[in-house]
């Protein structure tokens, strides 16, 4: 069976921790690295009625999108809400995993799972995560001295392209030089003009890496001063991961399209909202797990139909409106993000196999719990 540091590396392969934003708590809460590992159990939020879930299913892991300690805490005790569910979970030998802004913004995660469960095709990010930082460095030397200079630029970082690794470009050419009092030339004489077969090598650099391969550089070479460029590249803005997600359906109408929305996610109190006219065309749709105001401004303009969030207040909303732009659904948030849990699990099995057994809980921790039963569609809106 796999220990729990094994489910953890294989956790954060897929949602990195370095991803998450400055202000989250991500990452292992709880639990001993060394134990065994034989039942995982995923939920939105690690609540105290979660918690029980998780222990007396027997779950060795349980794995959240909402972390527990989200903001500072001076006390675990079990007389706080926070301490119950973390005694809870200790009493029970479960260990405590949170995934949350690092598997928003990943692929396989929480808005790309949403988007895949509102059946949308083509998939891009609406706001693609930055690239790192990257430079290319070019850098001539002569032939007999290629293979040197090639090796020693890629064993300290150069040449890394996804999953591949030295990666050059050479090409020939020829090197001209004359050397001037106080040189002491590898190739030629001090006055003389050389001529002499090199070649250009190029390489990508992650830009944390460039003083290091600079330095290996100059230690490789075997001239005194070795010509070499360093050029800051721009992000090409590709990214597969970023923040919401924006897809295509098959063309249909608000109406029916809210419709789908709301037969595609677990059932709430809070329900399906609508703003738009029904009969409104869509084929373009934007959708964030979570709370997705804060994509307004750059989809007010964009080509997108609807915009599938939750949380949405009401003045943020009218003045979107107002611009004419896409319109807009918005859904439970815990339902929402419950669209991550079933694929999280699939992916785990996926690696694991039958070595681990698996839950999503189903359990509705969205706070809102219930709508009174005379209250009429007029009063709704209100």
């Amino acid at each position: 069976m796999p220990s729990l540091a094994d489910v953890v590396d294989l956790l954060h392969s897929w949602y990195p921790p370095h991803t998450a934003d400055s202000w989250d708590a991500v990452g292992l809460v709880a639990g001993d690295p060394d134990a065994e590992v034989v039942k995982v159990m995923f939920a939105v939020d690690p609540t105290i009625e979660v918690a029980r879930e998780a222990v007396e299913w027997g779950a060795d892991l349980l794995v959240v999108h909402h972390p527990l300690f989200l903001t500072p805490v001076s006390s675990v005790a079990a007389t706080t809400p926070k301490g119950r569910t973390l005694h809870t979970l200790a009493s029970g030998g479960c260990a405590l995993l949170a995934a949350h802004t690092n598997a928003d913004q990943a692929e396989g995660g929480v808005s790309e799972s949403l988007a895949l469960a509102l059946g949308l095709r083509d998939l891009a990010p609406i706001r693609p995560a930055p690239s790192g930082a990257l430079d290319k460095i070019v850098v001539f030397t002569p032939v007999a001295s290629a293979e040197a200079v090639r090796t020693a630029l890629t064993d300290a970082g150069a040449g890394r392209l996804g999953d591949y690794d030295s990666c050059t470009w050479t090409t020939s050419g020829e090197g001209r030089f004359r050397p001037l009092d106080g040189a002491s030339p590898t190739i030629g004489e001090v006055g003389g003009l050389e001529v002499v077969d090199e070649v250009r090598i190029e390489a990508v650099v992650p830009r944390a890496r460039r003083t290091a391969v600079v330095r290996a550089l100059l230690e490789a070479h075997p001239y005194e001063e070795p010509a070499f460029d360093v050029v800051p590249l721009a992000d090409p803005g590709q990214a597969a991961t970023g923040t919401g997600r924006v897809g295509t359906v098959e063309e249909t109408t608000l109406e029916r399209f809210a419709a789908r929305v709301a037969e595609a996610l677990p059932a709430t109190a809070h329900g399906v909202r609508v703003a738009g006219a029904a009969d409104r065309p869509v084929r373009r749709v934007a959708v964030c797990g979570g709370a997705g105001d804060f994509l307004l401004d750059e989809l007010a303009h964009s080509d997108v139909d609807v915009y599938v969030t939750s949380d949405l207040r009401h003045h943020r909303a009218a003045e979107f409106l107002e611009h004419a732009g896409p319109a807009l659904v918005d859904v439970a948030h815990w339902a929402a993000e419950w669209t991550w849990l079933p694929a999280v699990e699939a992916r785990l099995r996926r690696e694991v196999g039958d070595r681990v057994e698996t839950r999503v809980s189903t359990q509705c921790t969205d706070p809102w719990t219930f709508r009174p039963a005379e209250q009429s569609p007029q009063q709704e809106s209100r």
